[in-house]
């Protein structure tokens, strides 16, 4: 089960040593600094980057129904894209195994 807002906020405070209310403070702040700098790609050190992209147009064909074979246009739209760093994917999943040395077996 993910943890709420609520949750976030008591441990950081009881982790960092400041008061719930300071912590939610700083989360509420945190937000809003990367909402408005996503556009220009917000990086949050140790978690990942969050940025702002721009797909074009492009044309497209219906593959099932009675419009089957038809040319249809996707029309222009931003995405909001959300990297992770590598230090977060590593102690994550404990880390990028290591590939098995090769043995030489003489006989």
């Amino acid at each position: 089960m993910p943890m709420t807002k609520s949750e976030v906020s008591r441990h950081l405070a009881d982790k960092v040593g400041i008061t719930k209310k300071q912590s939610d403070a700083y989360l509420e702040a945190l937000a809003e600094l990367a909402y408005a700098e996503a556009k220009n790609t917000f990086v949050i050190p140790g978690i990942g980057k969050l940025s702002l992209k721009d797909t074009p147009a492009r044309e497209a064909t219906m593959t099932f129904g009675p419009r089957k074979g038809e040319r249809y246009t996707i029309a222009a739209k931003k995405k909001v894209k959300f990297t992770v760093a590598k230090a977060a994917k590593d102690a994550i999943t404990g880390g990028k195994p290591k590939p098995a040395e090769s043995v030489e077996i003489s006989g």
